[in-house]
């Protein structure tokens, strides 16, 4: 049996119809090259002549330069009663001049009578035609069965009548549609494995849903019942809840079922092909994605960090380098000295675990996990502590005082913040205003450090959290700050808690100015 499989992305189509998903015309230009630069085999684009965007993007692509992804134009089956070659659905998909031509057809009687209303009989040539009508026209097709599985529970013998119609026709994959996304795994497998043994598994493809939460095992299992072609979309993306997730189906098929593509040998780009396409939506990746998320293989638990370092595979099923990620080590009440000393290391600081100071870092680390600090999303509030601990902790200025006034006029809202500090021993008085108090108070702090240390101006102010800890203190409610800063190279997070959120966020944006400058020192 073969290894091989296809892999066929169906981002730009049934990707964009998930909620809050859009990509304009250079969006689309852009995710189809990266993913030829990827090895994925097929790039289906959508219906050329649906909307602007979708017309635009085909004009647009004919000069794109891929070097192996074959693109696709989507649409359907011609109308019943109508002329293949006088159908202006298939006239605007051969129009488009792309070399595939994907079209979606109906298994289901249910569709065929009661959407299409037409015969049974109609819809088997409609199918046919269609095929044979673009294969002639020199274009590759692939078909795609809709509700395969529905149709194929309520009649079967009527089901696999439609792929023969497609096949008579000339195509070159059936791609069996769980469009609904209700068929349980075993019912999956075992359509897959009677529609292999009637076409071959060269000519069987899969495209799942995954509103079962099913969405990746049905493709894998798919594939174990022989099917060639893999159909998906790049993080889930889809209507409902999602589409199969391209990014989990992939290191399954090559790492733990031994299947084989062109893309294979680019795995270890996986990681940074999702944040890609994460950052086009303007989504925020999620970090539990299996994989490549950032939690993936992230160890909080001292005895599993520990072992870990040991023997990497104790604790972690593959390799993170294999698909872009990395080894994380997270700190908290639950950690040990090894956890601790794996974490400063990760942060490029050597720790041995018998150092005197070890104790007493983790007795002030528990002590503030206990009020409420949280060092997970907080590496460099966590790198400051080591520091402190150490006695490596530099002094760049001293906070003498801050104070925080809002005043609205009319329609209008403004913060000033005045910040009072000793830098090099000189008193430095600065007053700022903003929008808000926080962005007042970061403005404030880094005009007084500015002339001193200049590289300042390059931060930013990334990502604002607030948690609050104690719901039933009601106003004096202990809170959690978390803050995400920037300059352009690298990204860090810092805490801040107290029973005032001003004065949390003014710790999280002194840690956030401290970490800067010691890093840079």
């Amino acid at each position: 049996m073969s290894t091989a499989v296809k892999i066929y992305d169906t981002t730009l189509r049934d990707g964009t119809q998930g909620e809050g998903i859009s990509f304009s015309v250079t969006d689309k230009l852009l995710i189809a090259e990266k993913l030829d630069q990827f090895g994925v085999d097929y790039i289906e684009g959508g219906f050329p002549g649906s909307n602007p965007r979708d017309i635009t993007f085909f004009q647009e692509a004919k000069n794109l330069h891929l070097k192996h992804a074959r693109l696709a134009a989507f649409g359907s089956t011609r109308r019943a009663g109508t002329k293949a070659s006088e159908d202006a659905q298939l006239r605007t998909l051969l129009d488009s001049g792309m070399p595939v031509m994907t079209i979606v057809g109906k298994t289901w009687t249910l569709h065929v009578t009661e959407i299409l209303r037409t015969t049974l009989e109609e819809n088997l040539a409609m199918i046919e035609d269609s095929v044979r009508y673009l294969v002639a026209q020199g274009r590759e097709v692939v078909y795609d069965a809709e509700h395969f599985f529905d149709g194929y529970k309520a009649n079967p013998d009527y089901a696999l009548k439609t792929l023969a119609a497609a096949v008579r026709g000339g195509v070159s994959n059936l791609s069996l549609c769980d469009t609904n996304g209700g068929t349980l795994v075993d019912d999956f497998k075992g359509v897959i494995a009677r529609v292999v043994k009637e076409f071959g598994a060269d000519k069987v493809g899969v495209h799942c849903h995954n509103d079962s939460g099913l969405g990746v095992a049905l493709t894998l299992a798919g594939v174990d019942a022989g099917a060639t072609l893999v159909q998906g979309t790049v993080n889930g993306y889809g209507e409902r809840v999602g589409n199969a997730n391209m990014i989990t189906v992939l290191p399954n098929l090559f790492l733990k079922m031994g299947r084989t593509a062109r893309c294979a040998a680019n795995l270890s780009q996986l990681r940074d092909l999702s944040l890609f396409f994460d950052e086009l939506a303007n989504l925020r990746p999620d970090p539990k994605a299996p994989f490549i998320g950032q939690s993936a293989f992230a160890h909080k638990g001292g005895l599993h960090a520990n072992a870990a370092q040991k023997v990497a595979r104790s604790y972690e099923h593959i390799d993170p380098a294999l698909v872009g990620n990395r080894t994380r080590v997270l700190v908290s009440d639950m950690a040990g000295r090894s956890s601790l000393a794996l974490k400063a290391k990760e942060m490029g600081i050597e720790l041995d675990e018998k150092r005197p100071e070890m104790k007493g870092l983790i007795e002030e680390l528990k002590e503030r996990e206990f009020r409420g600090y949280e060092y997970e999303a907080a590496d460099a509030s966590f790198k400051l502590l080591v520091t402190k601990a150490l006695g490596q902790r530099k002094s760049f200025f001293e906070i003498e005082s801050y104070r925080v006034i809002i005043e609205r006029h009319g329609a209008e809202l403004w913060a000033e913040a005045t910040v009072k500090l000793k830098v090099n021993g000189e008193s430095v008085h600065t007053v700022a205003e903003e929008t808000g108090p926080v962005g007042a108070l970061d403005k404030a702090l880094r005009l007084a450090l500015e002339k001193t240390y200049p590289q300042l101006r390059d931060i930013k102010l990334c990502d604002y959290k607030v948690r609050i800890l104690e719901g039933n203190a009601g106003t004096g409610s202990r809170t959690r700050v978390l803050i995400e800063s920037g300059d352009g190279h690298s990204i860090w997070g810092t805490v801040g808690v107290s029973d005032n959120i001003i004065d949390a966020s003014w710790e999280a944006l002194r840690d956030a100015v401290e970490y800067k400058l010691l890093q840079d020192s």
